[in-house]
């Protein structure tokens, strides 16, 4: 049909004006309908594709043979090597930490388990509970010690000293197992220390106390009561 001046038809009367820019915007709406971008490619795809071409175009300069699909397969590497790396940044090493490094106790010489109970107390009185948790764990393993049930050896582990006990005290072993995992946890892990660590291990102390060793085969008695 023949049109006359902007977008006016002739249709045998008044001609009739549709303004370019209501035209225009009509058309920009009727695109944004979902069913005409249903194959696009996502964000994600748009930047890999992105980096990929650059990579091509930087590989074509210096004329290297490696270009196409290869790129693609340099850019998946490229990728994932830098997921790698803020993984390893983000969480360290899988179990980092060597347990045969991280001794118990330091090395500013021997002190009574009533020295690091009465640290441990002073720490917790202060909301420190990460000092206290660490002092706690060294007051349990010295009171052992003490009462010779573990020999004096400076370079213990939690781990180990907990390890050791249990031979002795085979009814705590597994609460022994958890102050020992609690303690590397906080003192050379990630672990923030709380109110409830502390308490625990100071409650597994005072029964340990209270316990005497399992020796040969026989059941273990309370300290104070008498055996069956």
């Amino acid at each position: 049909m023949p049109y006359r001046g902007e977008g006016a038809p002739l249709t045998g009367g008044a001609p009739v004006t549709v303004p370019r820019d209501a035209a225009r915007d009509a058309a920009k709406q009727e695109l944004l309908n979902p069913a005409y971008h249903r194959h696009d490619p996502s964000l994600v795809q748009r930047a890999m594709k992105w980096v990929g071409d650059r990579l091509d175009d930087l590989l074509t300069g210096l004329g290297h043979p490696l270009r196409g699909g290869t790129a693609g397969v340099l850019l998946a590497v490229v990728l994932v090597l830098g997921l790698l790396a803020v993984l390893w940044w983000r969480y360290g090493t899988p179990h980092r930490r060597t347990r045969s490094a991280d001794t118990l106790f330091t090395r500013q010489g021997p002190r009574t388990a009533a020295e690091h109970r009465a640290a441990a107390t002073a720490h917790a009185a202060a909301d420190e509970w990460a000092d206290a948790v660490r002092e706690q764990m060294r007051a349990l393993v010295r009171s052992l010690e003490e009462r010779t049930l573990l020999d004096h050896r400076p370079g213990r582990t939690a781990d180990e000293a907990a390890a050791e006990a249990a031979r002795v005290l085979p009814e705590h072993a597994a609460a022994l197992a958890d102050a020992a995992r609690t303690f590397d946890d906080i003192a050379f892990g990630d672990r923030a220390a709380d109110r409830a660590a502390y308490l625990t291990l100071a409650d597994l102390d005072r029964k340990l106390q209270a316990t005497r060793p399992t020796l040969a085969g026989a059941a273990p008695v309370p300290v104070g009561g008498a055996a069956a």
